[in-house]
């Protein structure tokens, strides 16, 4: 298993997320490759960390969800995998004492890479489908709460994602109602 830390749209690193790209092992049947281990897991965020839930997307090409949190004390860490298409995976750093404060990542995630971003708590998440039938998976360390989702539109202009053009995006009109993050930081919805 390799680890990259996670690099922001500034080209520095985050304190928090990285990225774990699996040894995969391929010979004429195929391949293999371990897709979780709770022990390796533990000892890289050096805390032992309980995964309560499993969720599953599929998303037709141009989709895109988010950006998805929830607040105390439903707060969520996740740790998530595209494992059929590929999606545009972002993350947007919501914790009002980090040096990262507002700034975005976003790392392809593919069932050829197999790799996985592991997204603690104080992080908004999405992500944009980049082909058809994309299957995306994550495990979540809370289990969901309605009274504490919150979202981030995905299109805040003092964030300024740098989205993917692959035309028109699908985007749900709850997300198309999230809250700039300037919103969310006057009702208190930041970590």
């Amino acid at each position: 298993m390799k680890i990259k830390k996670c690099k922001h749209n500034k080209e520095g690193f985050f304190e928090g997320p990285f990225i774990i790209s699996p040894e995969i092992y391929s010979d004429n049947r195929g391949c293999f490759f371990e897709s979780w281990n709770s022990r390796q897991f533990n000892n890289l965020i050096k805390k032992n960390n309980i995964f309560v839930q499993d969720n599953q997307s599929t998303s037709h090409k141009g989709v895109l969800r988010g950006m998805h949190y929830q607040i105390p004390p439903m707060d969520q860490g996740k740790l998530v995998r595209c494992t059929h298409g590929s999606v545009y995976d972002v993350i947007v750093d919501l914790r009002l004492n980090s040096d990262t404060f507002s700034l975005w990542s976003g790392i392809k995630l593919n069932a050829n890479n197999n790799s996985q971003l592991w997204i603690p708590t104080g992080f908004a998440h999405g992500f944009l489908s980049l082909e058809k039938d994309t299957i995306f998976e994550y495990k979540v360390t809370n289990y969901w709460s309605k009274n504490h989702e919150k979202s981030l539109r995905w299109d805040d202009s003092t964030i300024n994602i740098n989205w993917p053009e692959i035309g028109i995006f699908n985007i749900s009109c709850k997300d198309n109602e999230g809250l700039s993050l300037e919103k969310l930081k006057s009702y208190n919805y930041l970590f």
